[in-house]
C-alpha cells in the first residue's frame, strides 16, 4: 500500500508538509525532527525525535532510511539542508528521485521547473520509493484534524562529521519562507550595518521578512540563509518588495509566485520592472525611509 513518510526539520515546517500530504492524496506519517507538535493534523502518526539540533545529513540519513520501510514515499520542503539529506536518503534506497516539486498532478507525476524556472516539466516516476523534496509557498491551506497521535521516538545516529562551532544568528522575525511579507535588498544596500539598518527596520515595521540577493550575499553585505532565488531560498509570500534589486533571471525564479511584487529601484530601466506588479523609481534610501515614516503614524 502507497504511504507517505513526511520529514519536516522543525515545527514551522508542519502547515506545508500536511498541505503537501493533503495534495498528494496519500496516507501520511510524519518525522518532525526538532520540536514538538500538540496535534497530528492531517497525519495518522507525527513522530517527534526531539532532537536539540540537526545533525549532519551523514549520520541523519542512514536514522532515517532505517525507519523508511513500508513507505512508497519520503518528502521534505526544499531547502539546502534538505536537498542533502533527501539525496542520501534516495541514494541509499536506490530510489527515483524529484526536487523543487511545484505541484502534483498524482503520486506518481510532478511538476518541476527547469532552466532556472523558465519553464516547468512534468516528471513521471515508475518506480518506489520516491523521494521528493517540494517548495513549501507552493503549498498552503487549512490543516485537517484527523484521529491520528503523536509519539516520541529516539533516533541512531553515528555521525564523522564534528561540529566545530555554531552561532545561532536568532531574531523575531518570520521565516524567510513561511513569511507573509517579504522585503529583498541588493547590491546598493553597500554593507552589512546599512542592510540591517535600512531593509532590517523597515522589515520589523511591517512585521516581515528579510531577504537579499545572490550579488548582496556574494559581496559580504547578507549572510547566506537569507538568499532569495533559483540557488537560494523560494518564497511565495503575498507581499514581495524588492529595494534596489536588478531582476536577475536566478532572483526571479524564486519569487515568481508571490502574489504582489513591489520594484524599488532608481534605475527604470531595471529588468525587475518588468515583471512587478508596482514599480517606483526612486532612491531606495529616500523611498524606505519615507514609507516607515508612514507606517509608524
Amino acid at each position: 500500500m502507497s504511504r507517505l513518510l513526511g520529514v519536516a526539520f522543525e515545527a514551522a515546517d508542519l502547515p506545508a508538509m500536511h498541505a503537501f500530504a493533503a495534495q498528494l492524496g496519500l496516507p501520511y506519517d510524519v518525522l518532525l525532527l526538532s520540536g514538538g507538535s500538540e496535534t497530528a493534523g492531517g497525519a495518522e502518526k507525527v513522530f517527534t525525535a526531539g532532537l536539540s539540533e540537526i545533525p549532519p545529513a551523514d549520520g541523519l540519513a542512514p536514522a532515517i532510511v532505517a525507519i523508511a520501510g513500508g513507505y512508497s514515499h519520503l518528502a521534505a520542503g526544499s531547502s539546502m539542508r534538505s536537498k542533502d539529506l533527501m539525496a542520501r536518503i534516495a541514494g541509499s534506497l536506490r530510489a527515483a528521485a524529484v526536487t523543487d516539486v511545484l505541484a502534483l498532478e498524482s503520486p506518481t507525476r510532478f511538476k518541476r521547473p527547469m532552466l532556472a524556472g523558465s519553464v516547468e516539466a512534468f516528471v513521471d516516476t515508475l518506480v518506489e520509493p520516491v523521494v521528493l523534496t517540494f517548495r513549501p509557498a507552493g503549498f498552503r491551506g487549512a490543516v485537517g484534524l484527523g484521529g491520528g497521535s503523536v509519539e516520541a521516538i529516539s533516533l541512531e545516529i553515528a555521525t564523522r562529521s564534528r561540529r566545530i562551532s555554531s552561532q545561532s544568528r536568532g531574531g523575531a522575525r518570520p521565516d524567510l519562507g513561511q513569511a507573509r511579507i517579504v522585503i529583498s535588498g541588493g547590491r546598493p544596500l553597500k554593507d552589512a550595518e546599512t542592510f540591517e539598518r535600512v531593509l532590517g527596520g523597515f522589515a520589523d515595521a511591517l512585521g516581515g521578512a528579510v531577504g537579499a540577493t545572490r550579488a548582496a550575499v556574494d559581496a559580504g553585505i547578507a549572510p547566506n540563509e537569507l538568499q532569495v532565488g533559483q540557488t537560494g531560498k523560494i518564497v511565495a509570500p503575498d507581499l514581495y518588495i524588492a529595494a534596489g534589486v536588478s531582476g536577475s533571471t536566478q532572483h526571479m525564479a524564486g519569487i515568481k509566485d508571490s502574489r504582489l511584487i513591489v520594484a524599488i529601484n532608481k534605475d527604470s530601466g531595471a529588468p525587475i520592472f518588468e515583471s512587478a506588479d508596482l514599480g517606483l523609481v526612486g532612491d531606495l534610501y529616500e523611498v524606505l525611509p519615507e514609507l516607515q515614516a508612514k507606517l509608524k503614524r
